[in-house]
């Protein structure tokens, strides 16, 4: 374990990234912070910095949030100093972490040898002395420093952590009633899915929620199989404008205006369907963190087209597979996916989709951390209408449905407050009954009004 002797023997570059460390993965800090000491910095701003993080989580367990620096930095009375401090904090949140795995190592590895020496030089004090036994103890702490401490959430410790909202990352949807639903949106390691008959509008609310993202401020990468890339932007452009897609190419000088004014990031990539898996997501991902555009929000358009990892000849085993996949990838990255899945030709006919309506393997459900359904049936995409169901929520209720307003033109979906009554839901069965003849056909309300005027001028002819 070679180590340069001293802190800023690594650059000012190095340290900063530490910095940024320590305010930003609560596991690193809470495997060093009993052999980092404030005194290895030379820097007064990073000393300060080190000091107040460190007294932070030996209170609250936690790293100290941006608000709680603040306080604290009214609180330095040499303006000079204040400043210098503001300044490295802000360069510690905007720090890359392309390296981030080297630094956290090679910097734990300095604060071990770092000790070592420390118990060395006091091992020498305990043999003048005959303190044998206190030799080996301090060996023993010494090399045990720096080890991995993360043993799960500790309830009674990590009561500051499960109560801080960036905890889970929530991304917010563009509907106050759904993030309610969502304890603020979606959050890291979830999967979203949209459910929904073909061309209902699906992948339109996808567009919906990455713009929302975007305008926070987030990183978005946004991966569609079965639309091109130039196309899927200009659906983004659409939705800001509030534009017809079929017609935005002639406003391009308010894009531009448009875009300029934007937060966040967006990626578009295209993949293939079929020969793209959730690995080529996985690798894509990897390449947008290297050059510094990591995503906050990942939406895919849709799963069910990626290629399985397993070969099977049952369809259902390969969907599950790659549901499981994008699911322990959302964990993996901390990140949120949102993405859409189809209905099957029963879940089509219905005003409100139910969640044994999902085509291919029902265990997209079991899967899903919170799962809608867009119900547009033909009348409702010539009105602009629809009906939106909480198929699944894990984070409070679900099971109601909610009506919506849908432009397929320009993107805008609006999604009502009020939960529908029960009679604006599915037809009941006395109803069907009186509009479904007992061979399974369907009959519509006009044709049936229809029959009955023929049926009553047929029974008035005939002769008494």
């Amino acid at each position: 374990m070679t180590v340069l002797k001293q802190l800023q023997n690594y650059g000012g570059g190095f340290q900063i990234k530490v910095l940024s460390s320590l305010l930003q993965h609560k596991e690193f800090l809470q495997n060093i912070h009993d052999i980092v000491e404030a005194e290895y910095f030379d820097n007064p701003a990073h000393h300060w910095i080190v000091e107040n993080t460190l007294q932070y989580y030996h209170e609250y367990h936690a790293a100290p949030t941006k608000d709680a620096l603040s306080v604290e930095f009214k609180k330095i009375e040499n303006e000079v100093l204040r400043v210098s401090v503001r300044e490295q904090v802000r360069e510690a949140y905007n720090a890359s972490n392309v390296d981030q795995e080297y630094v956290e190592q090679e910097f734990s590895n300095f604060c071990k040898n770092q000790q070592l020496k420390k118990a060395i030089i006091q091992s020498l004090e305990y043999l003048e002395g005959g303190q044998y036994d206190d030799i080996r103890n301090a060996m023993d702490t010494a090399l045990k420093a720096g080890l991995d401490k993360n043993i799960g959430h500790e309830y009674e410790k990590d009561m500051e952590t499960r109560y801080r909202v960036e905890q889970r990352g929530a991304i917010p949807t563009p509907w106050a009633n759904i993030n309610e639903l969502l304890m603020g949106g979606l959050g890291g390691g979830d999967l979203g899915i949209i459910f929904g008959n073909p061309g209902g509008g699906k992948s339109w609310m996808l567009v919906n929620m990455g713009a929302q993202a975007i305008i926070q401020g987030k990183n978005v990468c946004h991966y569609t199989l079965e639309l091109s890339e130039d196309y899927m932007g200009k659906r983004y452009d659409a939705l800001f404008l509030n534009e017809d897609v079929q017609t935005i190419h002639k406003h391009r000088e308010r894009v531009n205006e448009k875009v300029a004014t934007l937060k966040g990031k967006l990626i578009i990539k295209e993949f293939t369907m079929g020969k793209a898996s959730i690995s080529s997501i996985e690798s894509h991902v990897r390449k947008c963190t290297d050059l510094g555009y990591k995503p906050d929000l990942i939406i895919i358009d849709y799963v069910d087209l990626l290629k399985s990892k397993r070969k099977s000849t049952d369809r259902k085993e390969e969907i599950d597979d790659i549901y499981i996949s994008t699911k322990g990838l959302a964990r993996e990255l901390r990140i949120p996916i949102w993405t859409v899945s189809q209905v099957n030709r029963a879940g089509a006919k219905d005003d409100v989709i139910e969640g044994d309506k999902a085509a291919g393997s029902y265990n997209k459900m079991m899967i899903a951390d919170f799962a809608i359904s867009l119900s547009r049936k033909r009348q409702d995409k010539v009105n602009g209408t629809g009906r939106i169901h909480i198929m699944k929520n894990r984070y409070g209720r679900d099971g109601m449905s909610h009506k919506a307003k849908i432009n397929t033109s320009t993107g805008h979906i609006h999604i009502e407050e009020a939960v529908m009554e029960e009679e604006d839901d599915d037809i009941s069965d006395t109803q069907q009954s009186l509009t479904k003849p007992k061979t399974g056909t369907t009959i519509s309300e006009d044709d049936r009004k229809y029959l009955c005027e023929i049926f009553f001028e047929l029974s008035t002819e005939i002769p008494k």
